[in-house]
């Protein structure tokens, strides 16, 4: 016991024992600097400064550039180049989903293999529907009159009368005024209407739902085939009503206006009439007013 006492008291008398560290002039001798020291201060001054040490270069590295040129580590550049290239992989993989689905829905129009689904019920003009045998359709005597002489007139025409489209009534999609017109020569083939958000879009006549989804560039889009071949597009719609192979009505609301897509610059609908695979001027089929 007396032996370990003894030991430690050495041990603690090395530790402190003070030392002189002197620096001279080498020619004349002359002493400049000298500081006292003992092993103990030395030790605890060595550990702080590498502690201090480590401390300030572990910041350097994680805070500056300077980490970049760690073997192993990636920069800056290439992290902000990985996002970038993500994002875009994403944006271009949803387009291709688009694509993919509007080319099955073409190939599934062009086999004739559109299911005829039932007729949606939710018209807004379901509820004004009259029951034909409630209504007495007995012509009056002034209307009887009339007919007998449209008749009369029309067996003696001797010009040729365009009989194209007789029967086919088409209901304006909505009301708005026209702030481009039908330009096939600059391949604007369609009249577009202004009319506020979010304003109802009917359709034209009966048909079958083609298309109805998301495109980039002309945001929410319908297309309706109707009889005589007849083909109606709505264009930059805030919303569809409708999805594909759906029957609908005429006069029945399909979409809402909106400003959709990359070619729109304000709330409108970009409407496309189009017969037996031509594009046709609305304006002479349709009043928008």
């Amino acid at each position: 016991m007396a032996k370990d006492k003894k030991k430690r008291k050495e041990i603690k008398q090395k530790l402190l024992h003070k030392y002189r560290l002197v620096i001279l002039n080498e020619s004349t001798f002359e002493e400049k600097i000298s500081f006292k020291l003992s092993r103990l201060n030395v030790f605890v001054t060595g550990t702080l400064f590498i502690i201090v040490l480590i401390g300030l270069t572990t910041l350097i590295i994680a805070f500056t550039p300077l980490r970049e040129y760690i073997p192993g580590y990636s920069s800056t550049r290439l992290k902000r180049q990985a996002t970038e290239l993500t994002y875009k992989t994403d944006s271009l993989v949803t387009v291709l989903n688009y694509t993919n689905r509007y080319l099955d829905n073409v190939r599934l129009v062009l086999r004739g293999d559109v299911e005829n689904n039932q007729v949606n019920r939710d018209s807004l003009f379901e509820k004004y529907k009259l029951d034909p045998s409630s209504v007495d359709l007995t012509p009056i005597r002034e209307d009887l009159l009339l007919r007998e002489e449209v008749e009369l007139e029309d067996k003696y025409n001797l010009f040729e009368r365009n009989i194209e489209n007789v029967g086919t009534l088409l209901f304006a999609p909505l009301n708005g005024s026209i702030s481009q017109n039908f330009d096939p020569q600059n391949k604007h083939y369609a009249v577009d209407v202004v009319a506020p958000k979010d304003t109802p879009v009917k359709s034209i006549a009966d048909g079958t739902v083609l298309f109805a989804e998301w495109t980039s560039e002309t945001g929410y889009v319908i297309i309706i085939k109707h009889q005589d071949d007849l083909t109606s597009v709505y264009k930059h719609n805030g919303s569809l009503s409708k999805s594909q192979g759906e029957l609908v009505q005429a006069g029945e609301v399909i979409a809402s206006i909106g400003n959709t897509g990359e070619l729109t610059t304000g709330p409108h609908l970009h409407f496309e009439l189009w017969k037996k695979g031509r594009p046709v001027n609305p304006l002479n089929y349709i009043d928008f007013k």
